[in-house]
């Protein structure tokens, strides 16, 4: 099978599930060991035993596949707002991906099932909260799960109300199935709720640390700020992956500046740290985030659920289902995206202060009109937010099960407030984004640099300067619509080149 990764999630998956759709014959013959082990009269672990801390309680051959469905109704206890519908049809894809290699003993029957549901586009809701991130994500992958039987949900179309999954299969002329033995635990043991919110995630924010890089230049132009800590030697003899792209972004994008020309000889010798740190502070976000890409290529790539099916006809139970390399780099990830925030609100702070002949709260007639005051307060709210959000998860464990599983990740916990710090900061960066262009309108006629320059015209073409109060609600909105659309970052790397 062909590796997925976060920079072509999408399209990755896709190619693996049409492969998969094409051939699963891995499937069928993980499946073959899995009947045969059936026959042999030995106990295997969730295949005819009962679960964790049930597991020395053998089940007569009649009740397997009972077993399997009671399991999948039992831990269907999940609470809390859905998962968003586009994380959870990541969780979908991902456990098909998981379970084509053909290490978990899954029947056809119901393989075939989890690939129609993809193919109808019909994705499961999953509640947010329930999962303790090891033994799997046993609660959300067990309601994600649940349409297989027939019980459950699905999400409408439109994704106003959510459809009962035997209305839904019926409008799909799909039909319920019976779970084989081995069926449910493979289904609901595995890291697919918290892989899918990283890797959602992280897609986001490879196109994030670019555009965060565009935003701070903007900033760095409008506020006179220097060159010179950019420079390349300096980052060569701390030559830190994430520092020396950072610092090769801004060079790129203020080149042929006449605003820094303007005030090469002013006599200002240092800038505050949110602008002279830019490569030190974004550069070690880069790393951190890349660490945490890593993981989860690695865990989205992996086979994580118990017991383990190999080809020599072994079958063995082990630990591959536990959160805790998710947890830690989801964990990390979040610290890293609270610190692009982070900056960026600083940065917007010294918009509004009125120096360097800019005017205060960057309009000319205040008092009357309070300017940009007001979207600041949203940015250090939001800021504030995610420190708490920051905290790590995964150095907590409660342990379930009687005792049984007695250390656990919290990598769900890890997922869903990541998935929240994400939000965040795209609507911080979005205050830096109006405030840093209507700086740069008082710096005219001088040209920034020549990204951002073109960074400058694209936001002119979709939110107006303003010399008045109005709804800056409107703006933010269009504002993190353009963070997240590819039309902004594209247009500016098709002028300029890639940036790193």
């Amino acid at each position: 099978m062909m590796p997925i990764t976060i920079t072509n999630l999408y399209d990755d998956l896709s190619n693996s599930l049409q492969s998969l759709r094409s051939d699963s014959s891995r499937v069928g013959n993980s499946r073959k060991i899995v009947d045969a082990a059936i026959e042999d009269g030995k106990t295997y672990y969730g295949i005819n035993s009962g679960f964790g801390a049930l597991a020395q309680k053998r089940i007569s051959k009649d009740d397997l596949e009972t077993l399997q469905r009671n399991l999948i109704l039992s831990h269907a206890v999940g609470v809390g707002a859905p998962v968003p519908k586009t994380v959870s049809s990541l969780m979908l894809q991902l456990k098909i991906h998981s379970l084509g290699q053909g290490y978990s003993g899954i029947s056809s029957d119901t393989f075939h099932q989890l690939l129609k549901f993809d193919e109808h586009k019909l994705v499961p809701v999953v509640p947010s909260k329930g999962s303790v991130g090891a033994s799997g994500d046993l609660a959300p992958l067990a309601h994600l799960s649940l349409p297989l039987i027939g019980q459950g949900e699905f999400w409408s179309k439109n994704d106003r109300s959510p459809i009962p999954a035997g209305v839904a299969l019926a409008e799909n002329g799909i039909e319920p199935i019976v779970l084989h033995p081995k069926d449910g635990l493979a289904l609901i043991n595995g890291t697919q709720f918290m892989a899918a919110y990283g890797a959602f995630v992280l897609h986001r924010t490879h196109r994030l640390v670019k555009l965060a890089d565009i935003l701070s230049a903007m900033s760095l132009e409008a506020l006179q700020g220097s060159l010179k800590p950019f420079d390349k030697r300096i980052h060569d003899i701390r030559p830190h992956r994430g520092q020396v792209q950072v610092a090769e972004n801004i060079r790129q994008l203020l080149e042929g500046s006449e605003i820094l020309e303007s005030h090469r000889d002013c006599g200002k010798v240092q800038d505050p740290y949110s602008l002279r740190c830019i490569p030190q502070v974004h550069g070690a976000c880069r790393d951190a985030l890349d660490y945490a890409r890593k993981t989860v290529e690695i865990e989205i790539n992996s086979v994580t659920d118990n017991p383990l099916v190999f080809d020599d006809g072994d079958i063995l139970s082990g630990g591959n289902f536990h959160g805790e390399p998710l947890a830690i780099s989801l964990d990390t990830a979040a610290i890293a995206l609270s610190e692009i925030a982070g900056i960026s609100e600083r940065r917007t702070f010294l918009l509004l202060e009125g120096e360097d002949g800019l005017p205060k709260l960057l309009m000319q007639n205040t008092g009357i009109n309070s300017g940009f005051m007001i979207p600041q307060y949203t940015a250090a709210a939001l800021v504030s937010e995610n420190k708490v959000l920051s905290h790590p998860a995964s150095v907590d464990s409660i342990p379930t099960c009687l005792g049984q599983e007695d250390h656990v990740s919290m990598g769900s916990i890890s997922a869903v407030k990541l998935y929240q710090v994400l939000e965040n900061v795209e609507h911080v960066l979005a205050v830096e984004l109006i405030t840093a262009t209507q700086a740069l309108d008082y710096r005219l006629p001088l040209k920034p640099g020549r990204g951002v320059y073109q960074a400058h015209e694209f936001i002119r073409s979709k939110i107006p300067h303003r010399e008045s109060d109005g709804m800056f609600h409107d703006d933010l909105n269009l504002s993190v619509t353009i963070l997240r659309n590819n039309d902004f970052l594209n247009s500016l790397e098709n002028q300029l080149g890639m940036l790193r």
